[in-house]
């Protein structure tokens, strides 16, 4: 079993800047692909980013790109996501996810992530 416990959300105002952590326990998770997701009030969670085990490709949904980047540190057993110019839209609960080993769903579909986190609210005013 994985644990995972996303922090680092707030409040902020439009064009500013957060970073979300993700931290794993129960099981080190250096081999599985990582993801965020997020879901707003009355919407449908959709994904925001992705990384693979080794880091070596990273994925983007287009209204985040050149926005927000995805890392991990596997040594801590720790994903991030830095959010930089910040938009209302961008407003929503921000979820980790560690992907499966043996999925064939797409790394953005949220059916081939096994493992979520709580959550983590992201308020950005305008």
């Amino acid at each position: 079993q994985v644990q995972l416990v996303e922090s680092g959300g707030g409040l902020v105002q439009a064009g500013g800047s957060l970073r979300l952590s993700c931290a794993a326990s129960g099981r080190t998770v250096s081999s599985y692909a990582m993801g965020w997701f997020r879901q707003a009030p009355g919407k449908e969670r959709e994904f925001v980013a992705a990384i693979t085990w080794s880091a070596d490709t990273t994925y983007y949904t287009d209204s985040v790109k050149g926005r927000f980047t995805i890392s991990r540190d596997n040594a801590k057993n720790t994903v991030y996501l830095q959010m930089h110019s910040l938009k209302p839209d961008d407003t929503a609960v921000y979820y980790c996810a560690a992907r499966g080993l043996t999925v064939t769903a797409p790394i953005r579909s949220d059916l081939s992530y096994d493992y979520w986190g709580q959550g983590t609210q992201v308020a950005v005013s305008s």
